[in-house]
């Protein structure tokens, strides 16, 4: 994929999130049609042809523009925003693995995702004695200069976003969601207060 960083616009963003939804298509080659076509307009209208071309007796499932739509405006509500694999917000780090995402969601401070982090990851079930270690640690990482990067479910993930809640911290859930982003009730509390911080 190209590699010159530039902004998205929303349109962009809606075709980006239509062409990574679609049926049987993944991180890889999503970014090979972007390259072969130019653009995700480009790449969803050859879709359907390249689709028959390569035998299958049916066309593959595109999302609609109103589900992107209605996506998006979800997203926006909740104070979120998409980020394209070639915007100047998108992690470095992150461009750099094998197949990176080639769009993230995201809920509070861009320049977070640039900083220099560690993962802080553990039980669900954590005791109470290993909750309290994680949130030290998360704190004392945190005063060093380090963001600190977890999930989102409750047990060490959760304790660590509050030890480090004054310094930075990231939340990072597996699998995205789109507008159906699932948060564990036990968690909710804890989420609405994390994106209220990093507004």
């Amino acid at each position: 994929m190209d590699t010159e960083r530039r902004s998205l616009s929303r349109t962009e963003h809606r075709d980006w999130l239509r062409l990574i939804r679609s049926e049987n298509v993944g991180p890889t080659t999503f970014r090979s049609l972007i390259q072969r076509y130019g653009s995700a307009a480009s790449a969803l209208e050859a879709a359907p042809e390249l689709s028959r071309r390569g035998g299958r007796k049916r066309a593959i499932k595109i999302i609609p523009e109103f589900e992107a739509d209605d996506e998006l405006a979800v997203l926006e509500e909740r104070g979120g925003t998409l980020i394209g694999l070639c915007e100047p917000a998108y992690p470095e780090a992150l461009s750099t693995i094998h197949d990176p995402p080639p769009l993230l969601q995201l809920f509070g401070d861009a320049s977070l995702l640039n900083k220099p982090s560690i993962g802080v990851v553990g039980a669900r079930n954590a005791s109470a004695a290993g909750r309290v270690f994680a949130r030290d640690i998360a704190a004392a990482v945190g005063k060093k200069g380090l963001i600190v990067s977890s999930g989102l479910a409750r047990g060490i993930d959760t304790a660590a976003h509050e030890g480090a809640l004054e310094t930075g911290t990231v939340a990072v859930v597996a699998g995205g969601g789109g507008s159906t982003l699932f948060i564990p009730a036990k968690t909710r509390h804890f989420t609405k207060k994390l994106s209220k911080l990093v507004r």
